[in-house]
């Protein structure tokens, strides 16, 4: 996996050992062992794989649900016009990720792939 995707082994240990602590994978020592899904691809939500391994979702703290801290340069977080907006590049970006299971991007790439034009 390391080879195909062109990552460091051990960047690529240290992320399939964080999914495996958080339920994603297990794993299995020895001949044929490796690392598996811990449930089926339809149960598999992107927003929580990107959240695991890449923190929250919000571009800034002020918004985030999971890590909220008031930015210190802001004087009035009711009125921040940035803050409404990054509020709902937030939301739309969890109903993406959240909408969107480990299932659903195989399909696609399938049907990308299906639908790729080659020329000679």
């Amino acid at each position: 996996m390391a080879k195909r995707g062109r990552v460091p082994k051990k960047f690529l240990e240290a992320i399939l050992l964080e999914l495996k602590n958080k339920g994603i994978l297990h794993s299995k020592r020895g001949k044929g062992g490796g690392y598996y899904l811990a449930k089926s691809p339809e149960k598999i939500i992107l927003g929580s794989v990107i959240r695991i391994l890449e923190g929250p979702l919000a571009p800034l703290p002020c918004i985030s649900q999971t890590a909220y801290q008031r930015c210190e340069e802001c004087e009035d977080e009711n009125t921040c016009s940035l803050r409404m907006v990054m509020k709902e590049v937030r939301e739309a970006t969890a109903k993406i990720l959240d909408g969107t299971s480990l299932n659903d991007k195989v399909e696609r790439a399938r049907e990308l792939s299906l639908n790729a034009m080659y020329f000679i």
